[in-house]
Parts: C-alpha cells; sequence; structure tokens
C-alpha cells in the first residue's frame, strides 16, 4: 500500500474515534453529539434514520432526498467510509503493521491503592515498556508526572526520577498524595504522563493514560498494564460548552481568585476541663515551591480572631528545604465553649526568606462561617467535647482573603 493510503486509513479511523469520544448526550432529550438540550429553550431535534438516536440539526448530516429530508448523525454518517477500509477485525489489512507502529507509544504498567482511613493515594509508578524514541541516539530519558485533574496548581504534580537511555525503563517508585478526601476520590481523575527529559531544550511528551478515581475500590490495590495515548489539547470555546474529552485541565484554573497550593492535616480538640482550645498543626503536603531550589521553608501560622490580641498568634518551627513538612506541634487557646462560635481560626503557611519578608504559600480558615471541609471540621470540633479530631484541609492562594504575615 502506498504511504498515502496509510494516511487515509490513520485519518479515517481517527476521525471516527474522535467523534465518539467527544459525543456527550444521550440521544433522547439531549443531543447524542454535543449534549444540547432539546425543547422550547433549547435546540431542535432530528432522528438519525440508522441509529434511531435524535440530535440537534447543527450534528446531523441532512440527505438531499426530494421527499422527505432524511437526517444520519455524525458517527453513523461516517461509518461507511472508515469500515471500508477495514477487515473483520477493525483494522485495514494492509495497513495493520502501520496501525501498529503508528500507535505504539508505548505501554506503562502502575498500581493504585486509595488508604481511606489516613486519606492517602499511593501511586507506584512499576515500569513501562517500548515507549517510543525521542533522542538522536534512538533512546529516551524517561520520566513519569502524576498530576490530579482538576486542578490548576503545581502543588500537586508529582514525578518519578529520570532514567536515562532506555525504552524500557524501571521506576519501581511509590508517590503518595496525602489529603485526598471520599469526595475528591468520587470526582478527580488522576493523569500520568511520560516524557522525554531534555537538558538543552524542552522535555518532550511521549504519551499518557488517565483514571477515573471512582473506579478504585477502597483499601484495595489495583493493577494497570495500559497504552499510552497522544491526547490533543482542546481550547475552551467562548461561551460554549467544552465538548472535547482530552481538554488539558491543566491548563486552566478552578477560580479566578484562587489556586491549590498544598494540603495540611490540622486536629482540634475542645478541653472542657481546662476551657482550651487546642489546635494541632501536624504535617503538610505536596507544598508550592517557592524558592529557586524547587523547595520552600515552611512555617505555619495560626491565629484565632477576632479580639484575641497578640495571644491569638502562634507559629511553628521552620522546617528547611522541603515539600511535605512534618510539624507535630500544637498550640492551646484559653476560651469559653460558647465563644467558639464567634470565632475564626486562620491557618496560613509561609516560606521564610532571610532577610526580606516571607513569602505566602497559602491558608485556610476554620469557622461557622466557613465552607465544606473547614465548616464540617469546627463543627466537629464543638459538638464533641474533649476528643482530639484531624483533618486535612486544602490551602489555597485566595486574593479574597488576607493572611498576616
Amino acid at each position: 500500500p502506498t504511504s498515502e493510503h496509510y494516511i487515509t486509513c490513520l485519518r479515517l479511523s481517527s476521525r471516527l474515534d474522535n467523534i465518539k469520544k467527544t459525543a456527550c448526550g444521550d440521544g433522547q432529550s439531549r443531543c447524542l453529539l454535543c449534549g444540547e438540550a432539546f425543547g422550547p429553550q433549547g435546540v431542535t431535534a432530528v432522528l438519525c434514520v440508522q441509529c434511531k438516536k435524535h440530535m440537534c440539526s447543527k450534528c446531523g448530516i441532512r440527505s438531499n432526498s426530494r421527499t422527505s429530508p432524511m437526517w444520519l448523525c455524525r458517527i453513523c454518517n461516517e461509518q461507511p467510509y472508515s469500515d471500508s477500509h477495514k477487515n473483520a477485525d477493525g483494522i485495514c489489512s494492509l495497513c495493520e503493521h502501520v496501525f501498529t507502529l503508528a500507535a505504539t507509544l508505548g505501554s506503562l504498567e502502575f498500581s493504585l491503592l486509595y488508604e481511606q482511613e489516613n486519606h492517602a493515594l499511593h501511586c507506584s509508578i512499576v515500569k513501562a515498556k517500548g515507549l517510543k524514541p525521542m533522542d538522536s541516539n534512538g533512546l529516551a530519558d524517561p520520566y513519569v508526572k502524576l498530576h490530579l485533574l482538576p486542578g490548576a496548581s503545581k502543588s500537586n504534580k508529582l514525578r518519578t526520577k529520570t532514567l536515562k537511555n532506555t525504552l524500557n525503563p524501571v521506576w519501581n517508585e511509590t508517590l503518595v498524595y496525602h489529603g485526598i478526601t471520599d469526595d475528591e476520590m468520587s470526582r478527580k481523575t488522576l493523569r500520568l504522563s511520560v516524557s522525554d527529559e531534555d537538558k538543552f531544550g524542552h522535555n518532550e511528551f511521549i504519551g499518557e493514560t488517565r483514571v477515573a478515581l471512582k473506579k478504585l475500590k477502597f483499601n484495595q490495590k489495583k493493577n494497570f498494564n495500559v497504552c499510552l495515548e497522544r491526547v490533543i489539547p482542546v481550547k475552551k470555546s467562548v461561551g460554549g460548552s467544552v465538548r472535547g474529552m482530552a481538554l488539558y485541565e491543566d491548563d486552566l484554573q478552578e477560580g479566578e481568585d484562587s489556586e491549590e497550593r498544598g494540603r495540611i492535616l490540622v486536629s482540634l480538640m475542645y478541653s472542657s476541663q481546662k476551657s482550651h482550645l487546642i489546635v494541632g498543626v501536624v504535617r503538610c503536603a505536596h507544598l508550592a515551591a517557592m524558592d529557586s531550589n524547587g523547595y520552600s521553608d515552611p512555617f505555619v501560622k495560626v491565629c484565632l480572631k477576632p479580639d484575641m490580641g497578640k495571644k491569638a498568634k502562634n507559629k511553628t518551627q521552620i522546617k528547611k528545604k522541603t515539600l511535605n513538612p512534618e510539624f507535630n506541634e500544637e498550640f492551646s487557646y484559653e476560651i469559653k465553649h460558647a465563644e467558639l462560635a464567634k470565632k475564626t481560626l486562620d491557618i496560613s503557611v509561609w516560606d521564610y526568606d532571610m532577610g526580606k519578608s516571607n513569602d505566602f504559600i497559602g491558608g485556610c480558615q476554620l469557622g461557622i462561617q466557613a465552607k465544606g471541609e473547614c465548616l464540617k471540621h469546627w463543627y466537629e470540633c464543638l459538638k464533641n467535647k474533649d476528643k482530639k479530631i484531624e483533618r486535612w484541609h486544602v490551602l489555597l492562594n485566595d486574593n479574597t482573603v488576607q493572611f498576616e504575615d
């Protein structure tokens, strides 16, 4: 077969696959392809004569029949062209070896384990096989990067070490996300991407795979051995919904005012015997790097406000050159239990800089005015006297909240 024939087959197969992947409606109440709702306020529905599913007129192909108009959805319209090039196995017999070569970016073997009690997601990167050669010597210098989606922050990216001059790297390296909640496990996706490290230029992307974390059973390790894919970034259309499943969420901010900058494990206990609130700063995980060496020198400030004066402010020791510091320090505030409902606990993480102002990494606020986990943690503390309650909290670089240095 000619090279033009190869290209035609690849294009036809890829085009049909892309249409199927991006179809996001049910074909009944919503357009099969774009997902827009039907009805008086929505789009006009037409019926595909082939698959008997509904789509909007924009996503359908209308025939030139003189009697009555006939419609085909884009999937059914594309199918004959794609099928005409394929054999019984679904691959063009002339191009079988070309498809194999074109699709082979390599495979990645890894396992995932979510420990529910510790709120820890363990990602064990075992090895890759048959990676695509990226360097002039026919080899690559591969590493694996993990990223939780959706999420825009560098603080939730983890990576393995780089292995030199190999297409079959064996890492046997475990990377851990601390402070992952059950809710996040139900809605987040883990992206694993393999890249080639280049000292003199930009690192080159080889391929990736994605795992919806809701597929994991808590406290049960799941093994994966998957072929890498090369995902094409899809830009977000202005004023419209995103149809492409391959959207690079890491290029988008979750909100204009805040960005996740790591996590902190905090304990709260109200001692009824001493009439004290005891705040424990246990540890931080995946802090944003603030220094040029790729690390931070973090410390934590805790402040109970308002109207508590200087005795309200406490701070931990500084931990040098780390993004995962352990503090294990406790601070005590003398206060009546009834007064706690009027107070807010500010927790902020800073990067220490000698001789100049410290860099703000991120913070969170606990109290009755808080939301989500921060509100839940505070409420549980008020409700359960003399019981120490630990919770992970997301640190935000939030422009709407002021934390004092």
